[in-house]
């Protein structure tokens, strides 16, 4: 073997450099040109002293358990891996590093809490600083900076920041868990007098909630706790940790809300520091993140500013996206800048975020903010709001008096969770190459640290919405650690009875207010299930068992209360049926709450205005029959249940699950499924579910297909899915033989479609089908990527690249590309956890040319259109088939 194993990582993640727990895990890729699987050799270091080599078995590269003594908290270690084969050793792989934590065992900092005076309530609190200073001497080697926080922190050593994550510590259920965060400040680090300063700010902890600015219930009382560990070139050490000597004041950040916005007075002077308050809080464990760091991934300067009569200006950056506006130039000293944030200009062209307000019956609406505002001390001061993050496309800057605005000074800093891209896909037709980078844009702009529904109104990690995303995100970035990060929290927030929270992290704590209303519209099917489809996902993609076992027990709660929850509860028109349950109806989901399909294309009426059926008749929606949803996911989940069951080793479980699964499916038949293929409920949701779940039989697929298509046809080939059906309408439509009908959905360019939202100009996904409508007003969120999943299928059919049934971590995968005229192309990438996958095809006249590249771990097949099918192993493979008539 001429190439060495590369790509080399541990599953843990880190800001400056990775960082780890006591024991991580160990994953590589196979040398380029590895031939049979190979035995592999690995070297190890820890803080400079060699470890004994150890040996992995043949094609054991991904999460190799670490194979070492445990480690210590601010062990320094490096390693290399090497292939080992008949033919001799590959070179050596280059060496990955990385440091652990501080571990929890060994933390000797006290908690420290900010002295506050007054309490403006939630939203406009001031963040406040934490200061020390200590002596140190020359010679430092290295230091390095431990801190995690309850609220949001952001720390400076002599001036300079360290690190370059935001929005620390981020957001988990923090009654249960907290990380901490590490980050190299040698360089900042002087001998003599030095000083530390914490800025703490509400932040997720104890800041506002959803779209009614509800208060977090995580706690009363912020609280820092950090450690600087300095190491000199003469081997001493320094520790300096957070404690009573510390001071608390006031900072030039007056007001500090994740949602709301930040308000900065630069001309403000400290005051004394105050003795901070010690061991005010009680905080779980530390632990290290398996997550990368919230960052500034990106910096866009605005297209165009535009001055409206009134001396305003409309900032454009051109794209949706999370983060905030940086202002370089905030004037003379006492000019106020303020910033408002949305995602859409009315008619006037001036910002409007009605679209983003929120109403419960019978009481006042909740006006949709986001405002930063900054206070100039004529000091040449530059404005960057870390305190807080904004959904946005557009800013409308005011400022007091005549001052001027240099449209240069504004910059849009793209806030998100640093995800290592995956996936690209492009084609012939720009529309869809443009859809799928809109979508790509929607979950970036989501992804802020956990996978939220919107940046806007809610910002809250619903389950539903990832679950139905996950399979698309693995396509487009590694989400590993992300979504292990998430679904700790969803864990976390489980409730005592085996339900699972609508949103995880759930700062309203529902699990410990059951008389809450909200309890009562918790444990819906399709969100909860989350529990199961995603470490599901994340098993399929990356192989990763561990994602199945440190959720097991949690899966099983949620499908054991859904199961017992089927027999005692029953919907009211069944019981109107019939006294005494029928034998099948204990395996009917159908007597507790349920969302539904969600967010369907709303129907209109006779005067053009769109009817909300939950506005108008909240409980006629509420008590609906969803009995044939809440089955299907039942079904679903237990039968998934069944499959982890088999891969953790549980056998008696496997069993169980899977004839419990069996006898869902039948009860499901019995009770929606008619002899013809029809479904009860006939709708092209239905239908959908019911294909691609695999309840229909096979002898009546045929005609349930053909029944979704009559549906579609009737509806002039538009689409009638919502929020859980959608991602798998075209698959569906495809895979049953209706891919003429799948693209004719994709390329609809009047709503409800996906092109309709290019044509009025989305730069992301929007929540409602027609969310700008012809009018050019705003519907809900303009940035909510549930919808976005439909960019799988341009993946899986328009590419062809798909996993074979069975495969785990694209070991085995198929290329069955689904052509479609006028597409004349189409080409893609995958990182799998094998290596780079690469798909080409090409149609010239009636001929089609796929060209293929698979990893060395990895084994495909190419099915043509024809139906040929060719083997393929690990190299390039490229061939020709005439493209069959009517293809």
């Amino acid at each position: 073997m001429n190439n060495a194993p590369y790509d080399l990582c541990i599953d843990s993640g880190g800001d400056q450099f990775a960082v780890s727990g006591p024991a991580p895990r160990l994953s590589w890729k196979p040398p380029s040109d590895a031939g049979r699987p190979a035995e592999y050799e690995l070297e190890c270091t820890v803080d400079g002293e060699a470890q004994p080599a150890v040996r992995a078995a043949p094609g054991r590269h991904r999460f190799l358990r670490w194979p070492w003594a445990a480690l210590g908290s601010g062990r320094q270690v490096a390693w290399r891996v090497r292939a080992d084969a008949a033919e001799g050793p590959s070179p050596w792989s280059e060496w990955n590093t990385f440091e652990v934590g501080l571990l929890n065992e060994d933390w000797r900092a006290r908690w420290i809490s900010p002295v506050e005076s007054g309490d403006p309530g939630y939203g406009k609190r001031p963040a406040h600083t934490l200061t020390t200073r200590f002596e140190a001497r020359a010679g430092v080697r290295s230091a390095r900076w431990y801190a995690t926080a309850l609220g949001v922190y952001e720390a400076y050593v002599n001036g300079e920041r360290a690190g370059t994550a935001e929005l620390s510590p981020g957001t988990t259920s923090y009654d249960r868990t907290l990380y901490a965060q590490a980050s190299d400040v040698t360089a900042a680090v002087t001998a003599g007098g030095n000083l530390i300063e914490i800025v703490l700010s509400d932040g997720w902890y104890r800041g506002q909630v959803g779209a009614f600015r509800l208060p977090a219930g995580w706690g009363t009382v912020l609280g820092a706790r950090a450690e600087l560990h300095i190491t000199y070139k003469d081997g001493s050490h320094q520790v300096v940790r957070s404690d009573e000597t510390w001071t608390s004041t006031r900072s030039a950040i007056t007001r500090a809300d994740l949602m709301d916005g930040q308000t900065t007075d630069f001309r403000g002077r400290p005051g004394t520091g105050q003795p901070v308050l010690v061991d005010q809080v009680e905080a779980p464990a530390i632990d290290w993140s398996p997550a990368p760091p919230v960052r500034v991934v990106e910096s866009r300067p605005a297209e165009s500013v535009e001055r409206l009569e009134d001396g305003r200006w409309i900032a454009d950056f051109g794209q949706n996206a999370s983060g905030w506006v940086a202002l370089s130039d905030l004037g003379a000293a006492g000019t106020r800048t303020v910033v408002d944030y949305g995602e859409h200009v009315g008619a006037d062209g001036d910002l409007t975020t009605a679209h983003l307000d929120s109403a419960r019956p019978g009481e006042k609406p909740i006006t949709f903010v986001q405002r930063d505002e900054a206070v100039s001390a004529g000091r040449g001061e530059a404005f960057e709001p870390r305190h807080t993050v904004h959904g946005f496309r557009y800013a409308r800057i005011r400022r007091n008096g005549a001052a001027p605005l240099d449209p240069a000074s504004l910059t849009m800093r793209v806030v998100h969770t640093d995800l290592r891209r995956t996936g690209t896909f492009a084609c012939s037709d720009d529309d869809l190459t443009r859809l799928h980078e809109i979508a790509e844009w929607s979950f970036r702009g989501n992804a802020v640290d956990v996978p939220t529904d919107c940046p806007t109104r809610e910002r809250l990690a619903w389950t539903g919405d990832y679950q139905v995303f996950a399979p698309t995100a693995t396509r487009l970035y590694d989400v590993l650690g992300f979504s292990r990060k998430w679904l700790r929290s969803v864990r976390d927030d489980q409730l005592p009875d085996g339900r699972i929270a609508n949103f995880s992290p759930d700062g309203r704590r529902i699990k410990d207010h059951l008389d809450d209303q909200f309890a009562l519209m918790t444990g819906s099917a399709g969100w909860g299930d989350a529990i199961v489809a995603v470490p599901w996902e994340l098993y399929e993609s990356y192989g990763d068992r561990e994602a199945l076992a440190e959720n097991w027990e949690a899966m099983v709660r949620w499908v054991e209360w859904a199961l017992r929850t089927a027999r005692t509860a029953r919907h009211q028109s069944r019981t109107e049926r019939s006294a005494e349950p029928l034998p099948h109806e204990r395996y009917l989901w159908d007597g507790s709450f349920h969302w539904g399909e969600w967010t369907e294309p709303k129907a209109k009426a006779a005067d053009g205005t769109r009817i909300d059926p939950i506005k108008t008749n909240p409980i006629a929606w509420f008590m609906a029959d969803k009995g044939e949803l809440g089955t299907a996911f039942l079904y679903r989940s237990t039968a998934t249940l069944a499959g982890v069951a088999r891969v953790l080793g549980h056998t008696e479980d496997a069993a169980r699950y899977t004839g419990t699964a069996e006898r869902i499916r039948d009860a499901w038949r019995t009770e929606f499924l008619a002899p013809d293929g029809r479904t009860t409920g006939d709708t092209q949701a239905g239908y959908v579910r019911a294909l691609a779940l695999g309840l229909v039989p096979e002898e009546m697929r045929e005609a349930a297909a053909a029944r979704l298509v009559d549906l579609i046809r009737a509806a002039d080939t538009h689409l009638g899915t919502g929020f859980l059906a959608t991602g798998d309408l075209l698959p569906v439509l495809a895979d049953t033989g209706h891919a003429d009908i799948a693209y004719d959905l994709l390329f609809r360019r009047t709503a409800p479609s996906w092109l309709y939202m290019l044509d009025r100009g989305a730069t992301t996904i929007w929540e409602d089908w027609e969310g700008i409508d012809e009018n050019g007003t705003a519907h809900d969120s303009l940035n909510h990527y549930s919808k976005g999943a439909v960019i799988r299928f341009l993946h899986t059919h328009t590419l062809g690249l798909r996993q074979a049934p069975g495969s785990a971590a694209w070991e085995s995968f198929e290329v069955a590309p689904v052509p479609h005229r006028p597409l004349t192309w189409a080409r893609g990438t995958h990182e799998s956890p094998q290596g780079t996958i690469a798909v080409e095809w090409r149609m010239t006249g009636d001929k089609l040319t796929i060209t293929v590249e698979v990893p060395p771990a990895s084994t495909a097949c190419v099915v043509f259109p024809d139906g040929t099918i060719e083997a393929v192993t690990s190299g390039t493979f490229s061939a020709t088939r005439r493209m069959p008539k009517g293809g």
